[in-house]
């Protein structure tokens, strides 16, 4: 690991002997390692230089990857305690909609995905934010795939009052839903803005409590607020 460290300092690479010295082995132990490493794909050698390899850098994109969950985590976990709701955090990646956290809590739990949230984009708060960000040709495409259905008595009712309903939603506005997806639970999400990639943060509340949906948005939307410098690097994830 060391050894790795030390090519990993060195962006043109280093000899044998300089790594070695670095790292205070002795330099037949440090011909062995280099040449292992090599071997396994974590370093490759040039003209007497090694330099990190492909296994390497797959290690390296591992945890950054890591990371960023790891921000996301935090931050839903904070927002649920603040807030006093679950919180899920999703993006629109490749045509599908994609529940990539929750943060929950006996006390505030999660709705059951009780019909399939890919599918259902229509009749829940994180599908029409994230259907809200795309262009109409995206939302046209998704709808043909995944057709506007009855989930409950108040689910949105055709494509067309969907589609409209789309167009009306401000940019930066959080999109409230009412019971259309499960009934007894209402719904905020606020979206995400970063580069290219539609993404949202939403809450859910019992619907006896439908009165502090939209403050609890709000809230939401000023902690996103606060935070998205940071979330931006974590979209990905």
């Amino acid at each position: 690991m060391r050894l790795l460290e030390a090519v990993a300092d060195r962006e043109y690479g280093a000899p044998a002997k300089q790594l070695a010295r670095e790292v205070g082995l002795a330099l037949p132990t440090a011909y062995h390692l280099l040449r292992t490493l090599t071997h396994e794909g974590y370093l490759r050698r040039e003209k007497g230089l090694f330099f990190l390899g492909d296994a390497a850098e797959r290690l390296s994109s591992g945890a950054v990857q890591q990371k960023r969950r790891s921000v996301m985590d935090d931050a839903l976990a904070q927002w649920r305690d603040s807030i006093g709701a679950p919180v899920y955090y999703a993006v629109y990646r490749e045509g599908e909609i994609e529940v990539l956290s929750v943060a929950d809590s006996p006390g505030t739990p999660a709705v059951a995905e009780w019909a399939d949230f890919r599918e259902t984009g229509h009749a829940h708060a994180i599908g029409q934010c994230l259907l809200s960000q795309l262009d109409e040709e995206a939302r046209r495409d998704h709808i043909d795939r995944y057709p506007v259905r009855s989930i409950t008595p108040y689910t949105v009712r055709d494509e067309h009052i969907l589609l409209r309903r789309l167009d009306r939603i401000g940019r930066m506005e959080p999109v409230l839903e009412r019971q259309e997806y499960a009934l007894g639970t209402v719904c905020a999400a606020v979206p995400i803005t970063a580069g290219a990639t539609a993404a949202t943060v939403a809450i859910s509340l019992p619907a006896h409590q439908t009165d502090r949906l939209l403050s609890a948005a709000y809230r939401l939307q000023a902690e996103v607020g606060r935070l998205v410098g940071t979330l931006a690097v974590s979209i990905n994830i």
